[in-house]
């Protein structure tokens, strides 16, 4: 059975997914979203509360300085 981006199982026709889909919305199975496959739920909670920490410890200035460095990455500028 194929697997899609984030590992989840999936058909491998055009039936067994259009099968799948009709399951889905009869609510026969569940599907399962990003949100669900392999993520911790406390480490996704300690990261919020240390992103909040950190942001509340810098000044406007320094976050400034720390998007434009991050969108310098982002687009391949410096």
């Amino acid at each position: 059975m194929p697997r899609g981006p984030k590992g989840e199982k999936r058909p491998a026709d055009v039936v067994g997914a259009a099968v799948m889909v009709a399951k889905i919305a009869t609510g026969e199975i569940e599907e399962q979203t990003e949100q669900d496959v392999g993520k911790d739920k406390a480490a996704q909670a300690m990261g919020r509360k240390g992103g909040e920490a950190r942001a509340s410890k810098l000044t406007p200035e320094q976050r400034k300085e720390i998007a434009r460095k991050a969108a310098a990455k982002r687009w391949g500028k410096e």
